[in-house]
């Protein structure tokens, strides 16, 4: 069976406020996290329209992370490894999808709705009857769940020790998901699948809990990084995106051949 979760993340910004906010984590991060032949190299983005969710930014993005897969998955993969992403940014709803053309039976689909609550929407992904009885509900607090990799922790980064110059929000303290305004929340449905015998179990293990480190920690950023982004348009993060996504290929080009 596919492992599939829901994860619900509040935040003290608005539902527009974190249209930039998370642009700009996405940019940055990808920049700091390439290196050594490893990170995210940006292959194309444009605009794109779908008759429901209207006009949106299409983007591909090949992810090199050898040395990041589990030991078994290492094991059998070629050094030249990378999962595709390719996503459909129709904000506030947005879809994306990982594969690996070297492992064909690893997928991973990630739906998400943003919302301005506090992750009170029963299903504001529209599910069927079969996949709200299937689906583990979790609730990821940027405050007070720890990151699972201690070298990932900043003080700085801290919500609950950060405060904003520009917004004087924070810092965030105990039942902050209830007090705090402005609220809102991304609420993200993933189903990851590797349909191998003997590792299934496993693999599909650690993906869930990769990708809820990932949303802890970029959650985190997004908000504690809000004295940089706060103020800037959609042009202008569009802008830095395009920056930081060719720093971020021509360091990795710079890593030498994949």
């Amino acid at each position: 069976m596919v492992l599939c979760k829901e994860y619900r993340i509040c935040m003290p910004l608005t539902v527009e406020e974190y249209r930039i906010g998370q642009l700009y984590m996405i940019a940055r991060h990808s920049l700091e996290q390439s290196g050594e032949g490893e990170g995210v190299e940006v292959v194309e983005s444009y605009e794109c329209e779908d008759p429901v969710h209207g006009k949106g930014q299409y983007t591909e993005k090949r992810i090199h992370l050898s040395s990041r897969l589990p030991y078994c998955i290492q094991a059998i993969c070629p050094r030249v490894f990378y999962v595709t992403e390719k996503s459909w940014n129709y904000y506030p709803f947005t879809i994306t999808e990982y594969t690996c053309s070297f492992v064909p039976k690893l997928s991973i689909s990630i739906k998400t709705k943003y919302e301005n609550n506090n992750g009170c929407s029963d299903n504001c992904l529209g599910l069927s009857e079969d996949e709200l009885q299937t689906r583990l509900l979790e609730e990821v607090d940027i405050a007070f769940d720890e990151l699972s990799n201690p070298n990932h922790y900043k003080k700085e980064e801290d919500p609950k020790f950060f405060k904003s110059e520009k917004t004087g929000r924070g810092p965030l303290i105990e039942g902050w998901r209830i007090t705090d305004k402005p609220i809102m929340c991304s609420y993200k449905l993933v189903n990851a699948s590797f349909e191998v015998w003997g590792l299934q179990t496993k693999v599909e293990d650690f993906i869930q809990r990769s990708i809820r480190d990932v949303l802890l920690l970029g959650h985190r950023q997004a908000f504690t990084w809000i004295d940089e982004w706060f103020g800037m348009t959609l042009e202008d993060v569009r802008a830095f995106e395009r920056q930081k996504q060719a720093e971020t290929n021509e360091k990795l080009k710079g890593a030498g051949d994949y």
